[in-house]
């Protein structure tokens, strides 16, 4: 790209742009790094410089930028359909991707509701499990848990039951009231370890359960919330307090699925079936919007019966469904069975926690924890003694500003430093994307 066409978009950027989870006072003059082209773990700026993307595209990426498989599979489907509505109709790509979605999902997650993103595959949750107590006899169970440190997307029912205060408290008054629960993880500011969270949930459920349509969890990583690990004993034993009490288990994997944490689903970890599952983000390989929410047939028939009873889910979505998303996803589900593809997951994920231990004993890293193809940890003044940067140093942010120089897409999480690699990055990139890491923290005296 020419110097001046660089310069007149990245001037018409900040003339016209807003963009998400920034402050663009600091871009006031800083450009936004301007993204030419992608393919494969790299993306490239309009420069012609070559970055890792060591977060996925914001954990959506699963087979690389640019996979001709998957740009095949959406041409394919562009010269039959590109979108239809999906009340009254429907399609090929549709049906065979909810019976693939089906058959691959824990036991007796049975129907599968589409949507548009994230957030939405939440909202339809946590309005299916209130409208199916209201419709099963017992409509006094209206209230939600969930954990501290969670976030389940940014659409005020996602917002009510998210515990990441940074993103969330502003928003208060407009939310409906959920319990909150502590957070499992030992990470996690606040955290009470696995057991005592249990304890917890439980003196909840025994208390209010009555009055409790569902639990809402991460199971195994909570992502946004500072990369915080939990073991899969914890999501069996709120599969089992949910089961003993009458509760929903809603399991939010729109950011765990789809192989990232080195099983398909997070809930095979853990060998449970929740009663509602939400997918997205890597559900089409990180290319276009899809999500689902897949349900339960207990919970499906609760809305099952003769039109004038009313009890139909009043909710979709104009793009439900949408055609050719619905192709791509059909297309890298086939790519993730392929034995060399979880050859080469297999391989990754290997190499990854073993890089990752240069991280664990730094003078100012600790708490490192890996699972699959994410590894984090935390950005410390003292790390032998705990104590954190002032958020003032914008630690983090000085790393990902660094990281730039070093073509590395960092986008740390506050103080936390972590990889979200995709499932296509060979062992001998993640040896390279540990040395330039290393390289950043050496030069800015961490």
């Amino acid at each position: 790209m020419l110097e001046k066409e660089r310069r007149e978009l990245l001037d018409k950027d900040r003339t016209y742009v807003w963009h998400p989870f920034t402050q663009m006072k600091d871009y006031a003059e800083r450009d936004h790094l301007l993204v030419e082209r992608a393919e494969g773990v790299f993306v490239y700026d309009a420069e012609g410089n070559r970055y890792y993307d060591t977060n996925s595209s914001w954990w959506v990426n699963v087979h690389g930028h640019g996979h001709p498989r998957l740009r095949e599979a959406a041409a394919r489907q562009m010269e039959q359909i590109d979108h239809t509505m999906f009340s009254g109709m429907t399609h090929r790509p549709g049906i065979e991707l909810a019976e693939q979605l089906v058959r691959r999902s824990p036991a007796g997650l049975d129907k599968v509701f589409y949507s548009d993103n994230g957030s939405t595959a939440v909202e339809v949750a946590l309005k299916m499990s209130f409208q199916y107590w209201r419709q099963s006899g017992k409509p006094d169970k209206t209230k939600f848990v969930f954990l501290d440190g969670s976030y389940h997307g940014d659409t005020i029912g996602a917002v009510s039951v998210g515990g990441v205060d940074l993103y969330h408290s502003i928003f208060k008054p407009m939310l409906f009231h959920a319990y909150r629960v502590p957070s499992p993880s030992p990470q996690a500011e606040g955290g009470v370890g696995p057991e005592r969270a249990l304890d917890a949930l439980r003196e909840l459920f025994a208390a209010e359960a009555d009055r409790i349509a569902g639990i809402i969890v991460e199971p195994m990583i909570q992502a946004a919330g500072g990369m915080l690990m939990h073991p899969a004993d914890y999501v069996a034993g709120v599969r089992e307090l949910c089961t003993r009490y009458g509760v929903h288990m809603i399991a939010d994997e729109v950011a765990v699925g789809f192989g990232r944490t080195g099983r398909l689903f997070a809930c095979e970890h853990a060998g449970v079936t929740p009663d509602f599952m939400c997918l997205s983000k890597g559900l089409t390989a990180g290319i276009v919007p899809l999500s689902a929410t897949l349900a339960t047939a207990e919970v499906f028939e609760a809305f099952y019966d003769d039109y004038e009873r009313f009890k139909q889910f009043f909710h979709g979505h104009s793009f439900t469904g949408n055609p050719v998303a619905c192709a791509i996803a059909l297309e890298s589900l086939r790519m993730l069975d392929e034995p060399e593809t979880q050859a080469r997951m297999a391989a990754g994920a290997e190499a990854l926690a073993a890089e990752a231990q240069r991280f664990a004993a730094r003078p100012h890293t600790g708490r490192l924890r890996t699972l699959g193809h994410v590894a984090a940890f935390e950005l410390f003044a003292d790390a032998a003694a705990g104590v954190r940067f002032d958020s003032a140093r914008r630690t983090g942010f000085q790393v990902y500003l660094e990281g730039l120089r070093e073509g590395l897409l960092l986008r740390p999480l506050g103080d936390t430093l972590y990889f979200w690699l995709p499932l296509c990055v060979e062992p001998e990139q993640v040896r390279d994307i540990a040395d330039r890491t290393e390289r950043v923290l050496d030069r800015l005296g961490l």
